[in-house]
């Protein structure tokens, strides 16, 4: 669809009552060439959104609805976005992609390539031949791909940071790929809005803590589309931690050099690699922070040497180009829209 085109992109979004449902909101609401025409939800968060986001009272009337497929069809949408747990998205991608719809999802069913990598780490997998032929969105390194998709996988945040703050010393030689070990933290939202013991106040106030010591479902995730970027497998130790910010995500990365190699190479690599990458940002006389990168869908870079280690730094917001704006860019690819369009 051309961008001159007057009608606007319909948008419905499948779960709307989480963090990455309000930021998905807000986005659709202020994009010059989309819009918003329906959310649904289970049958225990329906009612008005503002319900669930009171910052957005006055701001979007839909209501939240059971999901219908006869009431999809009466919409007339274009696309539809899912804000669903992993499990949950493989129930309803292949009845919205008959109905004609292109998708995106925010949900781990489709970012893994095998069934059996998948089902290794998550469950039976409901829909392997939509997983055949889902589209990874990390824009920066599949743009042509994702163009043509109906059906995109949203990267998730922690492959996101390090992916990007990776790919590019990984393809231009300069590390090595079988002893890389990304040390990395997020804000609570990244867990998500159910509540449980573990993200209780009392728990997480002042507290900062490792979690999924080797058991992290996003270590085949970040092996995955580093191997895919390298042409060759990439080992990685990954170690999440948790602490008591709500949003925002830091990644330190170590890796060991091919060779002697200067601070000046390394920060040329991702220089040169993200020159027209609009929403990476290379640093190099400061270093990535969160504080520069909430609310909006930068991922900040930046590389240093250390006793004979690359360290390897990157941020992002984990609800923006963790999730929501991530899939936004990706919507913007897919219907052929300036790649920045309602984003910042």
């Amino acid at each position: 669809m051309s961008q001159r085109q007057e009608r606007k992109i319909r948008v419905i979004l499948v779960g709307g009552s989480g963090y990455s449902g309000l930021e998905a909101i807000r986005l659709i609401q202020r994009h010059p060439h989309a819009e918003m025409v329906a959310v649904f939800g289970p049958e225990l968060e329906l009612g008005p959104v503002e319900r669930f986001h009171p910052a957005i009272s006055k701001c979007f009337q839909l209501s939240q609805e059971l999901f219908r497929l006869e009431r999809v069809a009466e919409l007339n949408a274009d696309l539809a976005m899912l804000c669903v747990p992993h499990k949950v998205a493989t129930a309803y991608v292949p009845v919205l992609r008959k109905a004609g719809l292109r998708v995106i999802d925010w949900s781990a069913d489709y970012r893994l390539r095998d069934v059996a990598v998948y089902e290794k780490w998550y469950e039976r997998h409901g829909d392997p031949a939509g997983l055949a032929e889902a589209v990874y969105g990390l824009p920066e390194y599949f743009a042509e791909a994702i163009r043509a998709a109906n059906l995109v996988a949203n990267p998730g945040c922690y492959p996101t940071c390090s992916a990007l703050a990776l790919a590019p010393l990984l393809k231009a030689g300069l590390i090595q790929p079988d002893d890389i070990v990304v040390n990395a933290i997020s804000g609570i939202s990244g867990a998500g809005r159910t509540p449980r013991l573990s993200l209780h106040f009392p728990e997480r106030a002042d507290n900062f803590e490792p979690y999924a010591v080797s058991s992290h479902r996003h270590m085949p995730e970040i092996e995955q589309t580093l191997s895919v970027i390298l042409g060759k497998p990439v080992n990685v130790l990954f170690q999440p931690h948790l602490c008591p910010m709500d949003r925002g995500m830091l990644a330190t990365i170590y890796a060991k050099p091919v060779g002697k190699v200067t601070e000046s190479q390394l920060h040329d690599a991702l220089a040169s690699a993200y020159e027209k990458a609009p929403f990476v940002r290379v640093r190099k006389d400061i270093l990535p922070a969160t504080k520069y990168v909430i609310h909006t869908n930068f991922c900040d870079v930046a590389v240093r040497l250390a006793k004979g280690r690359v360290i390897v730094f990157g941020a992002l917001d984990n609800l923006v180009k963790g999730a929501s704006g991530q899939a936004v860019q990706n919507m913007n690819i897919m219907f052929g829209f300036e790649e920045t369009t309602g984003l910042y």
